[in-house]
């Protein structure tokens, strides 16, 4: 099966849900089962720039968001994109800041790599997400 296999019909779609503490050892864990959903999947185009803007959106919810919570991250896969969210407790919404030494670079990643993202209020905290066109 090749990477244009994994979803060959535009209406099929394939979803999966992962809950994670907010811990700073839930970025490497994050990655790890991501990268092993898509390649389950046959999904592994754009797959550096995937691993890239989740580890950006995990790595804010452990930086910004109080400890002893757990977040969840959701991914949806059709034909045409790979859409990736992350839901967390906070609802402070994410901002593109003043990038430095110190940090506020991950935004500026998701907003220069992804085709489309965005963020929603929920009613326990807010959900971030990202699009990647197939």
């Amino acid at each position: 099966m090749t990477n244009t296999d994994a979803v060959t019909s535009v209406d099929a779609v394939l979803r999966a849900r992962i809950d994670l503490p907010t811990t700073a050892s839930s970025v490497p864990v994050a990655r790890r089962l991501v990268a092993q959903l898509l390649r389950a999947w046959s999904a592994e185009t754009r797959h550096e720039e995937s691993m890239l803007l989740l580890s950006e959106l995990v790595t804010n919810v452990v930086r910004h968001v109080r400890p002893a919570t757990t977040f969840t991250i959701e991914l949806i896969l059709s034909a045409l994109k790979l859409r990736v969210a992350v839901v967390d407790a906070s609802t402070a919404p994410p901002i593109l800041s003043e990038r430095g030494p110190a940090g506020g670079h991950g935004m500026w990643l998701v907003s220069a790599l992804a085709d489309r993202w965005g963020s929603a209020e929920q009613s326990n905290g807010k959900q971030v997400w990202f699009e990647l066109d197939q």
